[in-house]
């Protein structure tokens, strides 16, 4: 499955032409490499790095879904590999900031 159509069936972008537009501008990775290509084939068991709006996700991909069904559904297709971890972003708060870390 093409990954641009796999970022649209997963819930990631609200439009096709918006995922391949992302893709494009080459902050995306499949298994550690940069994707270059919006037609970049995606399989069961890759593991992509997404540069969402305040966070980057990590995610494992476990099935390839059939359609763009229901958020639960997008779900079950995919595990986040980075779940309740922070990740410092520039001009976020600092993980230690009082002493302790966020549970």
């Amino acid at each position: 499955m093409r990954i641009d159509r796999l970022l649209w069936f997963l819930r990631f972008s609200s439009s096709r032409s918006l995922a391949q537009k992302w893709v494009n501008e080459g902050h995306m990775r499949r298994n550690g490499t940069k994707v270059v290509r919006r037609d970049q084939p995606i399989a069961e068991g890759d593991v992509l790095t997404l540069p969402l709006r305040n966070r980057v996700a990590v995610i494992e991909i476990l099935s390839l879904p059939a359609r763009r069904g229901p958020p639960e559904e997008a779900r079950a297709c995919y595990r986040e590999l980075d779940a309740g971890s922070s990740i410092a972003l520039a001009g976020g708060q600092n993980e230690h900031s009082e002493g302790h870390p966020h549970p």
